[in-house]
């Protein structure tokens, strides 16, 4: 983390120096080392301690907090707490971006999700290709329906409610082009 320090009408003192950034360790173990620089600018105003703190986080994010008081650890704490309050707000959002799973990613967006099944088995070189298909309402259709939803859906693949039989079926294009209709047993 880059540590710009700019007084006006005030000495910047070591002493100061060692103030801020023993203050903005905090900051910086929220943000876990997020912290690219911060740019702060302290000002003796009318016998009162005025902090602006920039702090440049990663991802382009720019978090403001300003501070006033009497004394410069007074100022200095407002400042941190409320970049603090915004830092949190960030964070949150790059760790729920982490934890998103495809599927809530995509229904979020409003794209139909891929489906995807997680299997223990053997090591990816020896398992087969993985298709993905879009998900698909079960509506009720007939088989001849059924073919028609193939030709024009692309997917290959079609599950559907047997009109007549009120039992669900699936309707798939195999390699060589035919179609191969499956009955599921409940």
């Amino acid at each position: 983390m880059r540590l710009e320090l700019t007084g006006r009408h005030v000495d910047v003192t070591p002493a100061l120096r060692r103030v801020i950034e023993r203050k903005l360790q905090r900051l910086d173990r929220i943000m876990n080392g997020g912290i690219v620089s911060v740019h702060a600018v302290l000002a003796k105003e009318r016998g009162m301690m005025r902090t602006d703190l920039t702090v440049h986080a990663r991802g382009d994010k720019f978090l403001h907090g300003a501070g006033a008081g009497r004394t410069w650890p007074l100022s200095l704490g407002q400042a941190v707490e409320k970049t603090t309050q915004q830092a949190a707000q960030i964070k949150g959002k790059w760790q729920k971006k982490k934890r998103r799973r495809p599927i809530e990613a995509a229904s979020e967006s409003g794209v139909a999700a891929p489906i995807v099944e997680k299997r223990k088995g053997p090591p990816r070189s020896e398992r087969p290709h993985l298709v993905e298909v879009s998900r698909q309402p079960l509506r009720p259709m007939s088989v001849s329906d059924a073919a028609r939803e193939i030709s024009t859906n692309g997917d290959g693949v079609v599950v559907f409610r047997d009109r007549e039989t009120a039992a669900v079926r699936v309707l798939y294009r195999r390699a060589s082009g035919e179609l191969t209709l499956v009955d599921t047993e409940m």
